[in-house]
């Protein structure tokens, strides 16, 4: 294994009271956040450090392959005319340069001077128009190029957030699910439209070698192989720096993600209070400059690498060009080449050369972005296998009436309303836990009752809520409705049988209107501003919208100019018109009053309960005074279903229920 391999692998922090020295680098200094450095991906870092040029020249095809195909994915006209142009134009390059040489050849003739110019004419004017033709034709396939990129760029910015938003909700619990994430987000998904241009780079340089190549192949067979010996040099330490690059990123990926997480920490709003009044901002900052430090240390190491490279291979590539020369020159001396062919034969190597340099630096980046375009593709097969047959239909259509529609003819179909919910036998562990949330639940929801949910932190009951909801798919057992596995539904059928009012909402930066209508419209314009309002009356959210300068189209976030800003219990009460609006079978309340006052709270369950009028209500809440009126409570306790029934028979039972309603109901005796 080599030095930078350790290196790699072993991060190292200096020492405490000198955090913002470089990074030593000897063998025996203190590892340093192993949480960063010790992912699944580095095991791989070895084998990419000693990629060699042969490797790179195997998958360089597929890489220009999975690009080619992104290309006529985004459009097939630029792509066209991109690879068109270029091609036409390497052929203008080679008749301008074999034009040169009857260019030469009247120039060193014997005669007067005035006579060779004029005799030089006409292959001049040949040269001439050839090199108009070729810049013409490069700029055109430029221009075709730079629309490629817009393209590609939506094209998988779309394909990537297509992905996450249809991913299982388990896998962005998932810690290596998440640092795959952040390849492909950062460099992954902006390496996919440089992929696309270097390819065409790669193809420009290829042609205008090619062109050069023939022509020294049609002067003298000899010229071929010295001009090929000039690019080994510089595509050996171009290859070589941008592996380094590409290991270096690959290593400090978890490092810029908790970068990321730490400068979000200091300069979000949401967090600023609490930062000032924990006097978190010596800590935060501490932090951050000992993950900074280290990624320098890195990044120190990687230009002292690459700069070292760099200059061997130039110092490689002036020895190599100078014995062109020399071979040139004997060839000279010997008569082996005219002095006219020999003219040439430079102006030739001169323009191969250039055009190997490019298409050098070209096959490095392309090779180099097609490794980052590689963690995006690595990254979306992941989640693809992540994504049920059933829940991206979309992506997954073959047909067009399939991408129309938006649904799998293979899944099964809900009712759109149900008898009866049956949980049987659910099992549930979530990512990288020990030990299991759901233990063997089994119950019943029949259309019409309030459940009510109760139980102590951790007992089970969001998660519970969640698998009804169809948000996890269960370890065992399976939750039906009216006898149809939710595991053979699209999930967008029964996400649109459900209203959620979730303790955990987001505070959507968008307008009070679309806070409530969100992922749904009603109809008619007439017909869903209807709703909106009977929603907000029934929420108490129409109480906040008055108080807003724009009424409903108040832009809810103060970060834009005219936003505003709401209290929690306003936010909430939002959340909740959001789940009246949606006018679902099932409505599921997961610690819907944590924000409200007691008024509040009282008014919203009676407003739940009014709203409930043939509807299915689940509640979670550990303010049972709110269930006492519930047809069934279920009590859960480690994973477990240990209390079934109404108020009364609960309290009868004196059992886990009894317990905490008599806490709670002696807590507010005493006040």
């Amino acid at each position: 294994m080599t030095a930078w391999q350790r290196f790699s692998l072993r991060a190292v922090l200096p020492k405490k009271e000198s955090n913002r020295q470089d990074v030593p680098e000897d063998d025996q200094a203190e590892p340093v956040l192993p949480e960063l450095t010790e992912h699944r991906w580095t095991r791989h870092t070895g084998e990419l450090a000693e990629t060699s040029m042969r490797t790179m020249a195997r998958r360089l095809p597929s890489v220009i392959a999975q690009s080619a195909r992104l290309a006529w994915r985004a459009s097939r006209a630029d792509t066209s005319v991109a690879v068109g142009l270029n091609l036409l134009a390497g052929v203008f390059t080679a008749f301008g340069l074999l034009a040169t040489t009857g260019v030469l050849t009247a120039l060193f003739s014997s005669g007067p001077t005035p006579d060779r110019v004029r005799a030089a004419l006409p292959s001049l004017a040949l040269v001439a128009v050839a090199a108009a033709l070729r810049a013409g034709l490069q700029a055109a396939a430029g221009w075709a190029q730079a629309r490629l990129e817009p393209q590609v760029e939506r094209l998988v910015e779309l394909r990537l957030y297509e992905l996450t938003t249809a991913v299982e909700l388990a896998a962005l619990d998932d810690s290596e699910f998440l640092d795959d994430l952040q390849r492909a987000r950062s460099r992954g998904m902006a390496s996919a439209p440089r992929v696309v241009t270097t390819a065409v780079d790669v193809l420009t340089g290829a042609v205008g070698v090619i062109a050069a190549a023939g022509t020294l192949g049609v002067l003298h067979p000899l010229l071929l192989p010295l001009l090929l010996l000039t690019a080994l040099p510089e595509g050996w330490a171009s290859i070589r720096s941008a592996r380094m690059r590409y290991v270096t990123e690959l290593a400090l990926v978890g490092v810029a993600r908790r970068k990321w997480i730490l400068s979000d920490l200091m300069a979000d709003r949401r967090h600023a209070a609490e930062i000032r009044s924990f006097t978190m901002r010596g800590f935060l900052l501490e932090e951050y400059d000992r993950v900074a430090a280290y990624q320098r240390g890195v990044e120190l190491d990687l230009a002292r690498r690459q700069t070292i490279a760099r200059v061997f291979g130039d110092v490689l590539q002036g020895v190599a060009t100078a014995g062109v020369y020399v071979a040139l020159g004997l060839m000279l001396w010997g008569g082996a080449v005219p002095l006219a062919v020999a003219g040439t034969a430079v102006l030739a190597i001169r323009a191969g050369q250039t055009s190997l340099a490019n298409l050098v630096f070209a096959v490095n980046r392309c090779y180099e972005e097609g490794l980052y375009f590689g963690d995006y593709l690595n990254f979306s097969t992941s989640a693809e296998e992540r994504v049920t047959a059933r829940a991206l239909p979309s992506a997954r259509a073959d047909t067009e009436k399939e991408t129309a529609t938006g649904t799998d003819a293979t899944a099964a179909r809900l009712p759109d309303a149900f008898d009866k919910i049956v949980v049987e036998d659910v099992t549930f562990t979530y990512p990288g836990a020990e030990t299991a949330s759901l233990r063997g639940i089994s119950l019943e929801l029949h259309r019409g009752e309030v459940i009510a949910l109760v139980g102590e932190n951790g007992s089970g009951k969001t998660t519970l809520a969640k698998i009804i909801a169809g948000l996890y798919d269960p370890d065992g057992g399976e939750v039906r409705w009216d006898e149809v596995p939710l595991r053979e539904v699209d999930p967008k059928q029964l996400w649109e049988r459900i209203a959620v009012i979730a303790q955990e909402y987001t505070h959507w930066p968008m307008t009070a209107r679309q806070n409530i209508t969100m992922g749904r419209t009603a109809g008619d314009a007439a017909g869903t501003e209807t709703a909106v309002l009977a929603a907000a009356r029934a929420s108490g959210a129409d109480e906040v919208v008055d108080g807003l300068a724009h009424g409903y189209d108040t832009l809810l976030d103060r970060r834009f100019q005219g936003g505003a800003e709401l209290s929690g219990g306003q936010w909430q009460r939002l959340a909740v018109a959001r789940g009246f609006y949606r006018d679902a079978p099932l409505l599921i309340c997961d610690e819907p009053t944590a924000a409200l006052d007691a008024r509040a709270e009282h008014h919203l369950f009676e407003r739940i309960r009014t709203h409930a009028d043939g509807r299915t209500v689940l509640l979670i809440t550990h303010r049972l005074a709110s269930v006492r009126h519930a047809d069934r409570i279920f009590v859960l306790d480690q994973g477990k279903v240990t209390e079934e029934g109404d108020h009364d028979r609960l309290m009868a039972l004196d059992g886990l229920y009894a317990e905490l309603y008599t806490l709670q109901a002696r807590a507010y005796r005493a006040a």
